[in-house]
């Protein structure tokens, strides 16, 4: 499991010119899940990504606090491109979950980002 996170004042995703999700500040995370990756894996991104630490204090002091000691939104983005291998100038995308499966297991991840953290915070795309 690869995951891409960002620290954002607002994102949103928007598909065939229609915003399906947005957030205010917080972080974006796109998330790229391999053949490999089990439930261990996902409890493991999960706890990484809601306490990395990479909003400021209080005081300013750069990365001290994590989106939940901020209260702030996290946007969810399933990227399967994130499990290329590049075979020559080809991309390679073996290594990704094929779709039956990985969309169930990204469900799992927001299913646990949301009971670990507050749901309201919690937005996600179109698998």
């Amino acid at each position: 499991m690869k995951a891409v996170v960002q620290r954002v004042t607002r994102a949103s995703v928007t598909v065939g010119g229609e915003q399906i999700s947005a957030i205010g500040r917080g972080i974006c995370v796109l998330l790229g899940i391999s053949l490999e990756d089990t439930q261990k894996e996902l409890e493991h991104m999960v706890r990484k990504i809601l306490n990395l630490r990479v909003f400021e204090d209080e005081s300013g002091k750069h990365w001290s606090k994590s989106v939940m000691d901020k209260q702030y939104e996290i946007l969810c983005v399933s990227q399967f491109t994130l499990q290329c291998v590049l075979k020559g100038n080809k991309p390679d995308f073996h290594l990704a979950m094929p779709t039956e499966q990985a969309e169930g297991f990204y469900n799992s991840f927001l299913e646990q980002l949301r009971k670990t953290y507050r749901p309201e915070l919690i937005k996600d795309t179109l698998f």
